[in-house]
């Protein structure tokens, strides 16, 4: 797996829109943050539009952008504006060569988890970590935002603390870190990016938002139908939020997940609930196809990524 170079002062960082619409605020809240960072914004042609439906532009007009700002040696990191859906358009017509002969940090979550996908079946590590809106809206301060600029300036290793949850499982783990949101990591099960390859150990994370309990349970029955387990050494719980709850047969999602877990007889590797990461200001950067060693105990969690 290629770990991305570190950024440096004035490096320049192309924001696009690969997916749903967004608000331009975001975009240029986004534009003064990295800025202020010391780096130098570059906004694609069609970040901003000129919308195609719910797309921020149309497929062509989102993949040219995608290409551009990779094949352009002085980009040396890729901000995605928002997720939403559109992302597993592009998947088909970008050339794995070309992410691996300049490999940059490509940074998003949500609907961005296809382009991770993407890269990681390339071999190239990229930033599941937040987007123009918590860039354009939260404190410079807050912690997820620190940590994702020490990632780009610093690069790995890093080492994350979790506070202990009453769901947790105990142990010790090492693998790849894969995931992110459940819903399209589930849908590229069986194609060239299903991210959970049964031959490589894997610590999976999961997040989501606005999914109802049963639909996750359903996806997370699939993941362990197919046999995906056998290689999953951890499991990172983030957050699922917006959901409809309790339901007729769960009080929450958590319970749920634990349920389904214990009931499928996955007690024998860590598992850890409520990590801040998904779709809230609490959004920790990990990163995908990084080697990682999760530590589960009384005390809490450390996930650690080299």
């Amino acid at each position: 797996m290629i770990i991305p170079p570190v950024l440096k002062d004035g490096d320049r960082v192309a924001i696009i829109s690969p997916a749903s619409t967004v608000k331009p605020e975001y975009i240029d809240g986004a534009v003064e943050f990295l800025r202020a960072e010391g780096f130098e914004p570059v906004v694609s042609r069609h970040a901003k539009g000129p919308a195609s439906g719910s797309y921020a532009s149309d497929m062509e007009s989102r993949l040219g952008d995608f290409c551009e700002a990779w094949r352009d040696p002085s980009v040396r990191a890729v901000l995605c504006a928002r997720g939403g859906y559109g992302s597993v358009h592009l998947l088909p017509h970008i050339d794995p060569e070309m992410l691996r002969e300049d490999p940059k940090w490509l940074i998003g979550f949500s609907d961005i988890s296809a382009l991770h996908a993407m890269l990681s079946a390339a071999g190239v590590a990229s930033i599941h970590g937040p987007m123009a809106k918590h860039l354009a809206e939260e404190d410079p301060e807050h912690y997820a935002t620190r940590a994702m600029m020490r990632i780009l300036r610093e690069g790995l290793p890093v080492e994350y603390f979790a506070a202990p949850h009453p769901y947790n499982i105990c142990g010790t783990a090492e693998g790849r870190i894969a995931g992110g949101n459940l819903a399209v990591i589930n849908g590229l099960a069986a194609t060239p990016f299903d991210v959970l390859n049964p031959d490589t150990p894997t610590i999976l994370f999961i997040e989501d938002i606005s999914e109802a309990i049963y639909a996750v349970e359903r996806m997370l029955r699939r993941v362990i139908m197919s046999g995906a387990f056998r290689n999953i050494k951890g499991l990172v719980v983030g957050h699922f939020t917006e959901y409809r709850h309790p339901d007729a047969n769960h009080p929450d999602m958590d319970s749920m997940i634990s349920r389904l877990l214990k009931k499928n007889g996955i007690n024998n590797i860590p598992v850890a609930f409520g990590f801040p990461a998904g779709h809230t200001a609490d959004n920790l950067p990990l990163v995908c196809g990084a080697q990682a060693r999760l530590e589960v105990t009384e005390d809490g969690v450390i996930l650690s990524m080299e």
